[in-house]
């Protein structure tokens, strides 16, 4: 890729558009990875009710053993990037190529983006409720919203923690719907990362179309239901190594995310049908 040498230009950096995490408020941090790649995590099932009877001697029923499962949680994601500056393009561009700045800019518009995007395609794809694929029209849009709270509550989902993610034409379609305009509470309440508002008590975060899976409008998700460690974020600017005069600028991260067995009921995802 080329250099582009100053002559007489600003030193102020044309720097590109970022959004910042997103996907913090739709995970949790509840399993310890630290020195581990697999988690095991069991599950218990409970037992059935019984007609309780006066006589015999298995008056509470018949006992049967408490069986469990396991979900093993394995790390997959070890990512990397590497990069240069030398230290004679870095004299001809009026000191514009700062290693640290240069490191920054990685991590806010690729490292956080990849992990945000990642994320959410996984919640969505392990949802345990999706709609029936219906276009998003400003006749509907809210009431699709209501649909989707109203199947995570009769699967007794907790009505508290609830976090939506939707996308910019869903944002646009529900704030032109009549009935959510009458019924709706956009509160402006700044409470997480990137929020917007609210619709009925739910914190709303606005992504881009591309940080959600194709043909999905929006995710109404609990951050019980997914489990989002980083076990290993390390970044590091090598002031002249050996071969280089200059900066080498290297960077690794290990991630995963993962939607737990019994805590998959609390996702719902709605899709359009699309054209």
């Amino acid at each position: 890729m080329a250099i582009n040498y100053a002559e007489k230009y600003s030193a102020k950096i044309d720097e590109r558009f970022k959004i910042g995490a997103v996907s913090a408020p739709a995970i949790n941090n509840d399993y310890d990875f630290v020195g581990v790649q697999t988690v095991k995590v069991y599950s218990v099932p409970t037992a059935a009710m019984n007609d309780y009877t006066r006589s015999g001697t298995s008056r509470y029923g018949t006992p049967a053993e408490l069986e469990n499962s396991v979900q093993e949680l394995t790390l997959t994601r070890d990512r990397s990037f590497t990069f240069t500056i030398d230290r004679g393009n870095f004299d001809d561009t009026m000191m514009a190529n700062s290693a640290g700045a240069a490191l920054q800019r990685q991590l806010d518009e690729v490292v956080i983006p990849e992990l945000d995007i990642y994320r959410l395609g996984v919640i969505c794809a392990n949802a345990g409720t999706t709609s029936t694929p219906a276009d998003i029209t400003k006749e509907n849009a809210y009431s699709a919203f209501l649909d989707g709270t109203m199947a995570l509550t009769e699967k007794k989902c907790p009505v508290g923690g609830r976090v939506a993610y939707v996308s910019p034409g869903y944002y646009k379609t529900i704030k032109q719907d009549p009935g959510f305009i009458k019924n709706g509470d956009l509160s402006q309440n700044m409470t997480l990362k990137g929020q917007v508002g609210q619709i009925d008590g739910i914190p709303l975060i606005v992504v881009p179309s591309a940080y959600l899976p194709e043909k999905t409008e929006f995710i109404i998700t609990n951050p019980i239901a997914t489990v989002g460690p980083v076990k290993l974020s390390e970044y590091k600017i090598h002031d002249n190594p050996p071969g280089i005069n200059g900066w080498l600028i290297e960077g690794r991260v290990r991630y995963d995310a993962f939607v737990l067995d019994n805590k998959k009921n609390a996702i719902y995802v709605h899709k359009s049908v699309g054209a």
